[in-house]
């Protein structure tokens, strides 16, 4: 048993060493290429309205905000100012989302996006979102890309493409740090030990965003009040929980798989939902001795069968808001494909680990 397990860590080790790095070197690549043209594009919307300063700043090595969707595209978090004269307010009507209400009327005056906020006093991401997505438009003509930049049409998101192979989206948001959403209050769980006290008060002090971008568990039923809701995201949180052991090793491979495997038709299965099970399988495996090197086979089969089970049931729960099922809108079709290639992968993978050099 003990023999299997090192030998399926040694080629999970080699495929991590030469895929998954390989991989890495190539993405960041990617991301530089990218990260030029929408510099470019953001300084000259700065230009025409200094509200959207560009916060797309490199630092040890990573651009602070930049999430890797998949390997040639990316969404890159534009961070606003002053949110001072609001209330955040997530009362559990809008699954996943939050809005903004203004905490005194006489204070509208005072806000420095004032002409975005409603009759009824709240900062309306859509309008903020719209008016970005002009500036945007406008600045992809005059910037010195033009040529390999256009704008993606028929959505409300502000959406590239460059060099007609990757597509770059700009969201506007706020970052909440030092508070905690209501609708993930029930995290962590008391009756499991792990993230620990100290870590869990890093995560709650990390915050979260508020994102202006369609929130897809609304999606066909957008009324007003619901298209000025803002889009909750915990990506900084949920990056400072897998610190240590073999969490970020484990997500990588999970990521490379993906990559080169569960690339479906209909976007079944993106990199979020990765990195969201492997938060689920720390609850699962709490003990810092599960994530040691030697564990890297368990906890991989583990998160690959979770999956094939959540893609079974048509339901992924997002990690702090588990009322919000990632899964939403994906064809069935899409998901059953998905499970039947990830159970062929997993089973490859445990019965066979030399069939790593080849997947």
């Amino acid at each position: 048993m003990i023999a299997a397990q090192a030998k399926l860590v040694y080629h999970l080790n080699k495929y991590y060493n030469e895929k998954c790095q390989s991989r890495k070197a190539a993405i960041s690549k990617n991301i530089r290429e990218v990260c030029k043209v929408v510099s470019d594009v953001l300084k000259e919307v700065e230009v025409q309205e200094p509200r959207f300063i560009s916060s797309l700043n490199e630092m040890d090595n990573r651009f602070e905000g930049l999430e890797v969707i998949s390997p040639t595209e990316f969404e890159v978090v534009l961070y606003l100012n002053q949110m001072g004269v609001f209330n955040f307010v997530d009362d559990g009507s809008l699954p996943g989302c939050a809005v903004l209400k203004l905490s005194d009327g006489r204070k509208r005056s005072m806000s420095l996006w004032v002409e975005f906020i409603t009759a009824s006093g709240y900062l309306s991401a859509r309008k903020i979102r719209s008016r970005f997505q002009t500036l945007v438009a406008q600045a992809v003509d005059k910037c010195s890309y033009r040529d390999v930049v256009k704008m993606i049409a028929d959505t409300s998101e502000v959406k590239l493409r460059i060099r007609d192979r990757y597509v770059v989206q700009i969201t506007p948001a706020f970052k909440c740090t030092g508070i905690w959403p209501r609708s993930a209050a029930h995290w962590p769980l008391p009756h499991i030990p792990w993230p620990g006290p100290n870590r869990v008060a890093e995560v709650k002090a990390e915050g979260f965003n508020l994102l202006s971008k369609e929130c897809y568990s609304l999606n066909g039923k957008q009324s007003s009040a619901e298209s000025d809701a803002w889009v909750l995201q915990f990506g900084e949180a949920e990056n400072r929980l897998l610190l240590g052991g073999c969490r970020k090793k484990c997500l990588s491979l999970l990521k490379t798989l993906r990559d080169r495997h569960l690339e479906l038709p209909g976007q079944p299965l993106n990199n979020y939902h990765m990195k969201t099970l492997v938060s689920y399988e720390c609850e699962k495996h709490p003990r810092e001795s599960d994530w040691d090197e030697n564990c890297l086979g368990d906890r991989l089969n583990g998160i690959l069968l979770q999956l094939i089970s959540c893609l079974q049931c048509r339901r992924c729960p997002h990690y702090f808001l588990p009322s919000l099922d990632l899964f939403q809108g994906k064809p069935h079709s899409g998901l059953e494909n998905a499970a039947k290639q990830t159970w062929r992968m997993a089973r490859e993978i445990l019965t066979n680990p030399k069939s790593l050099e080849k997947l």
